[in-house]
């Protein structure tokens, strides 16, 4: 049996609208930040550290990111696999991916001032 991909849209049918309105739920913005490390993941919530969240609400959040052309599924059997589109993306929209997940970084603290002499 051949892995398939769930339906997604092609690379140039990648809709900015569509990925910004995406990516605009922070638990659809903390997937991406769990996918943005190259590698395909289950689609069990506990992994994606969603458990919090019932499974069929975080089956939504990875169909609407699939739709929009964010992340691709493949089906292996009866187990789904996700992983991000980071090739596509950036070609369509260069320096999104990066600013996006940039903004997800804890900032860093501001450095202690110099104690001044008098």
């Amino acid at each position: 049996m051949e892995d398939e991909r769930l339906p997604q849209p092609d690379s140039d049918g990648i809709d900015l609208v569509a990925v910004l309105h995406a990516l605009g739920d922070p638990v659809r913005m903390r997937l991406l930040a769990s996918y943005a490390d190259g590698a395909e993941h289950s689609c069990d919530p506990r992994h994606l550290g969603l458990d919090h969240l019932h499974k069929s609400t975080v089956s939504h959040h990875m169909r609407v990111l699939r739709e929009a052309g964010v992340t691709s599924t493949r089906v292996a059997g009866r187990n789904r696999f996700v992983s991000l589109r980071r090739a596509d993306l950036d070609a369509r929209f260069p320096g999104l991916l990066d600013a996006l997940l940039a903004s997800l970084a804890p900032a860093e603290p501001p450095a202690a001032a110099e104690p001044r002499t008098p």
